[in-house]
């Protein structure tokens, strides 16, 4: 069975053929909602024409963020969008000959991988760990390490994308990316609150001074 993340027969067929798209659909997935960061390498793919590397970090850069940028656009930012998707382009090219599934096939192992992945523009150290959950999960690549490099993600549930493998799964993962949320939020809330004001004690009264006693 092949992906269902992007809840598009068409754009999950282009994550099928081609594993470029896998990867940009992690660089998108950041501040989006999960199945459309995965529609763009399918839309790529119908208005570019190609979703070669070489073709990708070659094209005039004012074109292609146009080209993203076109209603549905690939992402809530196209323009930055584009520019890393070059950069990722550009990269798969320069180091590995335009053949993007040599960042797994040659990794000595799980932590290697990770590594390989956070050196690619746009992805950070979360989005790496779920890409890594991703390839084990859903393409059967698990170097290994690769549970201890990819950390929670890793584990049974719906925490992201590597766990999406059809519409329930996919409202499932989305619930618990929001309640992730709305926790961290409120965390941040509690330890930024002022401390509320130290009440200062009452001044105390002098002290009597005891009667003399006895006689003269």
């Amino acid at each position: 069975m092949g992906f269902q993340i992007a809840g598009v027969p068409e754009a999950d067929a282009v994550l099928d053929q081609y594993p470029l798209a896998v990867v940009i659909g992690m660089q998108l997935d950041q501040q989006y909602r999960v199945e459309d960061a995965f529609k763009g390498g399918w839309k790529l793919l119908t208005r570019f024409g190609s979703l070669d590397p070489a073709d990708i970090a070659a094209a005039d850069p004012e074109a292609f963020k146009n080209l993203c940028s076109t209603p549905p656009a690939i992402h809530r930012f196209p323009g930055a969008k584009a520019k890393v998707i070059q950069e990722l382009a550009a990269l798969v090219v320069e180091k590995y000959d335009g053949d993007v599934t040599r960042l797994w096939t040659e990794a000595k192992d799980g932590a290697d991988l990770l590594k390989r992945f956070q050196e690619l523009p746009g992805v950070g150290a979360q989005t790496a760990r779920i890409l890594v959950a991703l390839i084990a999960k859903q393409m059967g690549v698990r170097p290994k390490g690769w549970e201890k490099a990819a950390g929670d993600y890793a584990l049974d549930g719906y925490r992201s994308a590597a766990d999406i493998v059809d519409a329930e799964s996919a409202v499932k993962v989305r619930d618990f990316k929001q309640a992730a949320k709305a926790a961290a939020k409120a965390a941040k809330v509690t330890s930024t609150a002022p401390a509320p004001a130290a009440t200062k004690a009452a001044p105390k009264a002098p002290a009597r001074k005891a009667a003399k006693t006895g006689t003269k």
